[in-house]
Formats: C-alpha cells, structure tokens, sequence
C-alpha cells in the first residue's frame, strides 16, 4: 500500500466512461442519458403554461355543456319546468320579479292574464277582508267566478305592486273584467257605502210599514211590494231560520204581523226586502227575550199586547188596560166581549185596502172610525173574527207591531184592580178613566160627555 497525502483510497471499480452526447429518437441531446447534462437551451420548458390552458379548456367544455342542459330544459321539459316556476312564483311572489321566471310565467298562464271568465258585465260586489293577502283574494276571485286561474291574478298583482295598496272595504267588479282590469278595480272602485236609518214606530201594522217604505228614498232598494208579500207569507226558508217563532205559537199560514219589531234601522243602498225583515226579527227576539219569546201561549200575548198598544197612550196605564181586556178574557157573560175599537178597525181597513192598488197605500189613511156602531159592522167571513165587538175571544191574530212596554204589559197584566171598562178622557192628554162596573162606567160616559 503506498501513502498518498491527504487522498483517500482508490475507487477499486472500474473507471465511468466520460460523458459523450447521445441522440434521443425525439431528436434531443443527452449526455450519456442525463438530461441535466443537456445543453439548457434544450432542456425541458416550465409546464405551467399548459395548466392554464387546461383550465380554460375546462371552462369552455362547462359552459356548452350547461347550454345544451339549458336548451333541453327549455325544449323538451320546458313545459314542467314553466309549471313549477308559476307555482313557485305562487307561493313567493318576489320571484316573479325575476325577468326570465316572470317571462316563462306569462308564457305557461298564457289567456288566462288576458281574458276575463265572461261576458257577464253586471256589477257584482266583492269584499276584501281586513287583513287579507293577495293570494286569499285570488282564492275568493276564483271561487266566486271573477278569474278563471287565481295564479293569474296573483301574477298582474305582483307586477303592478297591488299588496301595499290592498285595503279592506267592498269594491264594484264584474266577471267581464280581466285580471289586471280586476286589480285596477280593487284599487279605484271601492264602495263609498252611504247608511241611512230609517224608522219604524210602534203600532203600524204590515200594510203601513210597506206604504212607508213606498216613501222611501230611490237610494234605498227595498222593495215595498216584496217586503209586504214575504212578511204576510214568510217562506219555510225564513221560517226555519227563525224557529222561536213556531215554539212562540205562531200558527201555520199565519203573517208575522206582531213580530216586525218597532225600533230605527241601519240600512244601506242594496239592503233587500228579506235582510230588513231579518233585522226586525232579530231586533225582537233580542228585545223580549228568547225565554219569553218559546212561551206555548206567547202568540195569544202578543195578539193583547197588540190591542194594548193602540188603545194606550199613556205608559203607566198600559197594564191597567192589558188587565181589562184580561179580566173580560177570563169572565162570563156579556163582561167576556173584548169590545176593542182597533180590532174592528184593522178589519175595516184590510177590506179597503183589498180594493185599493199598492201604488195608492200611501194615499190610504189607516185606523180611521167607520162612523156606525162597531157592532153593526159588517165584514166578510175570513176577517168576521176580527169583529170583537160580536166575536168572544182575542182575534185571530196580532194587530199591530206594538212596543216592548206593551207585550210587558201583555205578559203581566194588571188584574187585581178588577176593572172591566176603561174610557179615554177628552182632552185628557191620552189618559183613561176606568171602571169595574157597566154602572160607573156608564157614569163616566156621562160625566165626560159620551152620552
């Protein structure tokens, strides 16, 4: 072994052959295989051009791929995605605003937007109730024949913003009216409605009430003639909304003349002849009380009390009078004849008005004396029993519509003073004079001039 300074021992392997240039089959140099050893004009180039270009590549391929996924959707499922676009836009009306969903909305409702559900162009009313939404308002458009789609309604709208400016009230529509005409309607035609009172006093009979309405302003619509026919044959529909009138006595066939409550009624422009009898009836059976109303013999009451209200003029004396005409109902012999003026005179006049024309009922003056004795009236046999001048008993039925005080006085009759006569005072501001005998009460008719 021999000592070398500073060497370390010799590589005992074969020497490596120097390196010589080779010649790849792509045409590029190596030296004996290592690229490193390449000229650098020849070695490979960075890569991170041809990322980007990759990445472009992509993004080309994605959006022709979404384009043809668009054109099929808008082709072939155009349709079903048009469908679930008006009911999204139903349920979120924002999303109408959307160009795009809010064009392929009017394509799907197509007429629907722009024909109105008829050519009916009568007025009819439409209420918008107080909290209402555009889609509840659509919902009754529809149910009550005034749209053909709700949706169509609910898109014309939303494009002209009608929620903020939707408010509560009654307004004038048509069916011949289109969507968009129906959402300038329920901006513009809201009805200023306009109540008139209009009063009942006690003591008219049916016949009166009709020829005052016949006075009526023209901007009231009740009709006179209807309110006459339906309150003197109510129909078995008006009759079953109201059976406290059957368990009140009411017979079958009978009018409701007695039940029409005298008292200042609210109404409006449309109010018909049945909604007004509808208040009064209400009015009553509110007033007298429904436990009193269901008495078996109410009817018979209320018949007194009827003959009490045209003959009191004086509130005090309405139970004093109810007890005379009781005491003659429960006594005997000639005492038992009711002998009450009005119900000859209801008779009277229902026999004049047979052969007067509706028309002139307002010329008629009701409840006047015929100017003969009562008891020599003659009437015909349907109204004889009206006559209690000749007929024992209460009339067949109610007179008047009297007031509260006289049917209280009707249900609770003041008998214990036992009087049988009463005879009105001249000039005695409406007060009575009364009697238990035929004695004081002939008495009386001397002493304030009767005889």
């Amino acid at each position: 072994m021999t000592i070398r300074g500073g060497g370390r021992p010799r590589d005992r392997r074969a020497p490596a052959e120097p390196y010589e240039p080779h010649q790849r089959l792509d045409g590029r140099r190596t030296w004996n295989g290592d690229p490193r050893r390449a000229s650098p004009e020849r070695r490979p180039r960075d890569r991170g051009g041809s990322g980007l270009v990759g990445l472009l590549r992509f993004v080309v391929f994605a959006v022709v791929l979404g384009a043809l996924v668009i054109a099929v959707l808008f082709t072939a499922l155009r349709p079903i995605v048009a469908d679930s676009l008006v009911g999204w836009g139903y349920d979120n009306p924002a999303a109408l605003r959307i160009p795009f969903v809010a064009d392929l909305v009017r394509e799907r409702l197509g007429t629907a937007l722009t024909e109105a559900p008829s050519e009916d162009s009568a007025d009819v009313t439409f209420t918008v109730r107080d909290g209402d939404t555009v889609a509840e308002v659509a919902n009754r458009l529809e149910a009550e024949g005034l749209v053909s789609d709700s949706r169509a309604f609910v898109f014309q709208a939303t494009m002209r913003d009608l929620a903020p400016r939707l408010e509560a009230g009654d307004f004038r529509v048509a069916r011949n009216m289109t969507p968009d005409e129906l959402v300038t309607a329920l901006i513009d035609n809201r009805i200023t409605v306009v109540v008139v009172s209009k009063t009942f006093r006690e003591a008219l009979r049916i016949d009166q009430m009709a020829a005052l309405i016949q006075t009526w302003e023209e901007d009231l619509s009740v009709d006179a003639q209807e309110f006459r026919d339906l309150a003197m044959e109510p129909t078995p529909e008006l009759l079953a909304d109201y059976p406290w009138l059957g368990a009140s006595g009411l017979p079958d066939g009978a009018s409701l003349e007695g039940y029409l409550f005298p008292a200042s009624y609210d109404l409006v422009q449309d109010t018909t002849a049945e909604e007004l009898i509808r208040m009064m009836l209400d009015r009553f059976v509110e007033q007298v009380g429904r436990e009193r109303v269901a008495q078996a013999t109410f009817y018979e009451r209320l018949t007194l009390a009827s003959i009490v209200e045209k003959e009191a003029q004086v509130p005090e004396e309405r139970p004093l009078i109810a007890g005379v005409y009781e005491n003659r109902l429960n006594g005997s012999g000639p005492e038992q004849i009711l002998n009450a003026d009005p119900t000859v005179f209801y008779a009277l006049d229902t026999l004049a008005l047979r052969e007067l024309p509706f028309e002139r009922w307002t010329e008629y003056a009701f409840w006047v004396p015929p100017g003969v004795p009562l008891a020599e009236v003659q009437l015909p046999e349907d109204l004889a029993p009206y006559n209690t001048y000749a007929v024992r008993g209460l009339p067949p039925g109610p007179i008047c519509s009297p007031g509260l005080s006289s049917i209280e006085a009707a249900l609770d009759p003041d008998t214990e003073a036992g009087y049988f006569y009463f005879l009105a005072i001249p000039d005695g501001g409406g007060k009575h004079v009364f009697a238990k005998t035929i004695e004081e009460h002939n008495e009386n008719r001397r002493k304030y001039g009767y005889l």
